[in-house]
């Protein structure tokens, strides 16, 4: 806990975050800027539950958060408002805190995916699979949506109209030939986990998207480069978003 009043404090919101990006992103960020009396720390709880402790110990001085897996859904209830594209998206994963101390919600996910994936696409990028159903894969439906780009969910447990990995064949891996990994399968230290997708049906025309950025090689990516498909990880979505995050804190409100 920061004790310093003229302090403002920023931090990531999350479960086993030691690994993030963002503080060191930030840090290197105030540090830059001479913003010697900002600071970023990591709140890595175990239950959302936890959630207004922070708060409460930190009152005054905390300004605005990330938030990560796996509480992108599950803040909301703890929100006051919500931005009108997180509430359409149904995940959130910056939250800004109001000089009256008011909590708002925003997605940032949906403008960093846009912006790194676009590049990207080829004319027989058509359609695609998004592995996973947590709160990053809805910014990126919501995204593919915008596009106009038709898109299939993949998942262990799968609903309506949602593929199980059991279900894809080499039939739907020719005719998806977009991949997005959104599961946390592949992080840093599980490095030899991957999605379980048939990976010998890629070929050049797939492209591999992981939302995952450490290591910055995963094996999901391994795999598809290993057939010539085109890969990217997450880290220029990652930069994109967190510095719309840093727009969103510094607006007035």
């Amino acid at each position: 806990m920061v004790k310093n009043e003229n302090k403002k404090l920023f931090g990531l919101l999350g479960r086993n975050i030691s690994y993030s990006f963002s503080k060191k992103y930030f840090t290197d960020k105030f540090n830059m800027l001479n913003l010697n009396n900002y600071e970023y720390v990591n709140f890595d709880i175990d239950d959302i539950e936890n959630f207004p402790n922070i708060l409460k110990e930190n009152k005054n001085i905390l300004k605005g958060m990330n938030v990560t897996i796996p509480y992108k859904e599950s803040i909301i209830p703890y929100l006051d408002k919500i931005d009108k594209k997180a509430q359409e998206i149904g995940s959130v994963n910056t939250i800004k805190i109001t000089k009256k101390g008011k909590l708002k919600g925003y997605n940032t996910d949906e403008y960093g995916f846009k912006k790194s994936f676009k590049p990207l696409l080829k004319t027989h990028h058509k359609k695609v699979l998004i592995l996973g159903t947590g709160g990053a894969s809805k910014a990126i439906a919501y995204t593919l949506e915008k596009m106009g780009i038709e898109y299939k969910f993949v998942s262990r447990n799968p609903k309506e109209n949602q593929f199980s990995y059991a279900n894809i064949t080499e039939k739907e891996m020719q005719e998806y030939t977009i991949i997005i990994n959104c599961t946390p399968l592949g992080t840093h230290p599980n490095i030899n986990k991957c999605p379980n997708i048939p990976y010998n049906f890629l070929n050049e025309n797939h492209l591999l998207y992981d939302l995952i950025y450490n290591p910055e090689e995963t094996l999901f990516l391994k795999k598809g480069k290993n057939k010539g498909a085109t890969i990217k990880n997450g880290l220029e979505m990652l930069k994109l978003q967190a510095e719309k995050s840093w727009k969103i804190w510094n607006k007035a409100v």
